[in-house]
């Protein structure tokens, strides 16, 4: 069976000079997540970041909107990420 190649490249770093949580790259397929989110936040912005290299010619409301809805049925399904150190 052939591995699956993720959609985009996620890293995590501080992201308060950009003054956002997360910022996404469609061109080069990345994301940049802020490392000092955690829990449903995380979740959320992880996948609204998602949502904007699958499709990049969406409004932004239309990415809050569906973001939303996908971390909502995630977390209410008990997704939790749990770093073990």
């Amino acid at each position: 069976m052939s591995k699956v190649k993720p959609i985009a490249k996620v890293t995590h770093l501080k992201l308060g000079k950009h003054k956002a949580w997360g910022l996404a790259d469609a061109g080069n397929k990345t994301v940049e997540i802020d490392e000092r989110l955690t829990g449903y936040r995380h979740l959320l912005i992880l996948i609204h970041e998602h949502i904007h290299i699958i499709h990049p010619d969406w409004s932004e409301s239309k990415v809050i909107k569906y973001a939303r809805k996908y971390a909502r049925f995630i977390w209410d399904n008990n997704y939790r990420w749990v770093e073990i150190k």
